[in-house]
């Protein structure tokens, strides 16, 4: 018997430098992502934390999962530089992950470039219009 529509997880496997952003979403590896992403060591996938003001240690259990193989976090956080929460913060040091909160803009650019250096950078990117 025929399924109907699947709908799965926003997910990329594999490391691909983000091409463009704005209107709401992302470009990498000639695609498009409407919404914000997380960029992992594993891939690239759609993220939807529960209040991009507000971030959560829970918003980054994917990232926490992962941790062995990050040292370095990016957080763009919107058009704004906003700092994060003292938990998280708190959270990502246990974890042995440095983060580094910035606007999404310039999030894009400094993870492009420690991509480009094979460097164990992840990325929490929140889209911007």
């Amino acid at each position: 018997m025929a399924k109907g529509i699947v709908i799965r997880e926003a997910h990329f496997p594999g490391r691909a430098p983000i091409e463009a952003y704005g209107n709401g979403g992302f470009r990498f590896a000639d695609m498009s992502h409407r919404g914000s992403l997380l960029c992992l060591p594993s891939g690239i996938y759609g993220w939807e934390p529960a209040d991009p003001l507000a971030l959560t240690v829970g918003d980054f259990a994917k990232l926490l999962n992962e941790a062995d193989k990050v040292e370095i976090l990016l957080v763009g956080a919107g058009k704004d530089l906003r700092p994060l929460p003292a938990a998280l913060r708190a959270a990502l040091k246990a974890a042995g992950i440095a983060a580094d909160p910035m606007s999404t803009g310039a999030a894009v650019r400094t993870y492009n470039v420690l991509l480009a250096e094979d460097r164990a950078v992840a990325a929490a990117l929140i889209a911007v219009e």
